[in-house]
């Protein structure tokens, strides 16, 4: 997995960026990913590099879509009500034909190639039956292509169904194996590696001392990853001593794709991480965002060219980066098509006095019209991640703004 490096992106950002201008020199350093092949049965959240073409015309033959009866629908219009059935046509069989006479039909399974001949379909519920003769009873009309489902008319042999560029679903992988394809191209999945720095982290399972927690930002991420499309992240855990962070980048360095570090980033004394990171050869890119949480974001390229994100190691600040720069760049290099914009107005007031970018979390709810509805759910700080719980997503509300009034239109995020 390699990336590129536009001339003007050849440079170190002492000043904070805006949250935009972070995303674009994100975005820029992004190759797209090596194509794979891929069997059908392990392309679920893959994203397809080669399109999807109907191999034949969808439906490939007139169907029909109710059970019932197969005729023509001129002898309907001359008056005839009473019919001579001539057999069955099932589903996966090929399709007989109706007799000379007006008044023949043909009982159908829904499903079935319609008999030759015929250019209707009567369902039961409008019919009688005495031995072999069916009555109509309904005494409506009977147009030519009722209850038939016209070959073609859902996609013409040689027609794009599925573009490139889309992540494959069970639709998708339904149309793929409705024309055929057992295997399909796809972008190869990046390796990730997700790291949890600080002394004060302990295992899941373990009885942590008062001034010790026990490590979550790693298996928050590792989830989130793979809700996202990302899966099978590996998580490891290094203490703020040098030599031991020294030793764990360079084997993460020289192994993954993408490397994710949380928490080591900011100003102090054991915020190791940016000197280590750049003396292992990762060229900074921009250290600092002004946004809240997550203003001291760190992102580089390593030598092999990884995507190297050190995230802020409060949760929900390395919750909300995750979802607002590593997710989309990841989507980016898999070739997956940018989604628009999503736009939620707010439901309440709120206020935030900081000349910075402010990520909020939301609940979301539908108005009165169906539009979206962004409640505020405030955290009580960026390590309130239990506040995170109920909520939807995040919304962006621009620097430079005290007051955003109830019904502000601002840009949405969702968790998932």
């Amino acid at each position: 997995m390699g990336f590129r490096f536009p001339p003007f992106e050849f440079r170190f950002c002492f000043l904070m960026l805006a949250p935009a201008e972070a995303e674009k020199l994100i975005q820029g350093a992004i190759r797209v990913a090596e194509v794979e092949d891929c069997p059908i049965a392990d392309a679920h959240g893959r994203v397809l590099r080669a399109a999807i073409g109907a191999d034949r015309d969808l439906p490939p033959f007139d169907r029909a879509t109710m059970d019932g009866y197969a005729l023509r629908s001129a002898s309907v219009t001359a008056g005839i009500s009473e019919f001579d059935v001539g057999g069955v046509q099932a589903a996966g069989h090929a399709p007989g034909a109706l007799g000379p006479s007006p008044g023949s039909c043909i009982e159908i399974m829904t499903g079935a190639p319609l008999p030759e001949g015929a250019d209707c379909v009567v369902p039961y519920e409008e019919t009688t039956r005495l031995g072999a003769t069916m009555r109509l009873v309904a005494g409506r009309p009977l147009p030519a292509g009722n209850a038939v489902h016209r070959r073609g008319t859902d996609r013409r042999a040689g027609e794009i169904i599925v573009p490139e560029g889309t992540r494959l679903g069970g639709r998708e992988i339904a149309v793929a194996a409705a024309c055929g394809r057992p295997r399909l191209c796809v972008s190869r999945r990046p390796t990730i590696a997700v790291v949890a720095t600080g002394d004060e982290l302990v295992e899941i399972d373990a009885a942590p001392e008062p001034h010790q927690i026990r490590r979550s930002n790693d298996t928050a991420l590792r989830a989130a990853l793979a809700q996202a499309g990302y899966p099978g992240a590996d998580r490891h855990r290094v203490p703020d001593v040098q030599p031991e962070m020294e030793d764990l980048l360079r084997r993460l360095l020289g192994d993954y794709d993408v490397v994710i570090l949380t928490g080591g980033v900011s100003k102090g004394k054991f915020d190791l991480l940016p000197a280590e990171l750049e003396r292992q050869r990762v060229r900074r890119i921009f250290h600092g965002v002004a946004q809240r949480p997550g203003k001291p974001l760190w992102f580089g390229v390593g030598a092999r060219m990884q995507l190297v994100f050190a995230l802020p190691g409060n949760p929900v600040s390395s919750y909300t980066c995750l979802h607002r720069y590593v997710i989309p760049a990841l989507d980016a290099s898999a070739g997956l098509a940018p989604p628009p914009p999503r736009v939620a107005a707010l439901s309440a007031a709120f206020r935030f006095k900081p000349k910075l970018t402010c990520f909020l979390p939301v609940a979301l709810a539908a108005g009165p019209r169906g539009e979206p509805l962004a409640a505020p759910v405030p955290g009580n700080t960026s390590g309130d991640f239990a506040g995170l719980v109920g909520t939807d997503g995040f919304v962006e509300l621009p620097a430079g703004d005290d007051e955003f009034p109830a019904g502000t239109l601002v840009r949405y995020w969702p968790w998932a």
